[in-house]
């Protein structure tokens, strides 16, 4: 009997070591061209209510369901990775000048600022506080963050996070030119290059990703009237394919403010989904995810 119980739990054991947290699981189906599944990700986090790239916007976007966090990384003085957009602290933090200007110390004594530009009381919080929060509720895209691959990729490994992660590559270039630069992307590393669909070789730059299985394409277009749309379907087929709805020349002018101040959904969310988006970035996180459930699109 006591042979039996050890038996079974190594057997709980592994299959614990082995299991997908929720957020794994969602990204792992970005990848299946079958699934109807849309994942909401909030840019820079929940702006609108906290400021931008902060703990509590992270906080935030766990509390209202949202699948992704897009974030900034830059570094400080002294070689910490900590959540900024800017290379300076000046729009969001009450400090002025470059970020690589301070050590982590120094930017940790100034305070973030709103949306509105005022003061608050939160900091700015390094990569791996951020990590240490979102592990197992939400997937992380890394954005502004290429210049740092390696301590990225590092800082994914060691909190064991690199399946509920989204790491940006250099924009409308090519894997093989990404790879010269990086090293070889290992096959569970989740990439996105970010491309210009009006550029005459955009077909052969996503054509290169080809070889990576875990690549999503993040398409922009100022115009809806490209010929390479046409072709987002078959797209599908091979990569995950994340829209912006943030501002019109993003995605030719179905954004989020034709959603939702003249409420024209469908011509704006409602196109990108039907033009095969299963990632969409916005603004309007709750907005957007209330649409999405009510089509049963998003859970």
């Amino acid at each position: 009997m006591k042979r039996v119980i050890l038996q079974l739990s190594i057997a709980f054991i592994a299959c614990s070591s082995f299991a997908q947290s929720a957020p794994e699981a969602s990204l792992k189906e970005v990848f299946n061209p079958e699934s109807k599944r849309v994942l909401v990700t909030a840019h820079r986090g929940d702006w609108r209510n906290t400021p931008e790239n902060s703990i509590q916007a992270l906080k935030n976007c766990i509390a209202m369901g949202v699948d992704i966090m897009e974030l900034d990384l830059k570094k400080t003085k002294d070689g910490h990775l900590v959540i900024m957009h800017d290379q300076t602290i000046d729009r969001t933090t009450t400090g002025k000048g470059n970020v690589s200007d301070y050590t982590l110390a120094e930017i940790k004594t100034f305070f973030l600022r709103s949306g509105s530009g005022h003061p608050t009381k939160h900091r700015v919080p390094t990569f791996m506080e951020i990590l240490a929060i979102a592990k197992n509720k939400i997937i992380i895209d890394v954005d502004k963050g290429y210049d740092y691959y390696p301590q990225v990729i590092k800082a994914l490994r060691e909190q064991g996070m690199i399946g509920q992660a989204i790491v940006n590559v250099k924009g409308s270039t090519p894997l093989s030119k990404i790879e010269q630069e990086v090293g070889k992307i290992e096959e569970d590393i989740t990439i996105m290059p970010i491309v210009d669909m009006k550029r005459a070789d955009a077909s052969e730059i996503i054509a290169s990703y080809k070889p990576h299985q875990k690549t999503i394409i993040q398409a922009n277009f100022s115009t809806d009237t490209l010929a390479v749309l046409k072709s987002m379907a078959s797209l599908r087929a091979n990569y995950g394919l994340w829209i912006n709805s943030l501002w019109p020349e993003q995605n030719g002018g179905h954004d989020d403010d034709l959603a939702v101040e003249e409420n024209k959904k469908e011509e704006s969310w409602g196109w990108l989904i039907n033009h095969k988006a299963n990632l969409i970035q916005t603004d309007r996180t709750k907005e957007l995810i209330e649409y999405l459930r009510a089509k049963k699109l998003h859970y």
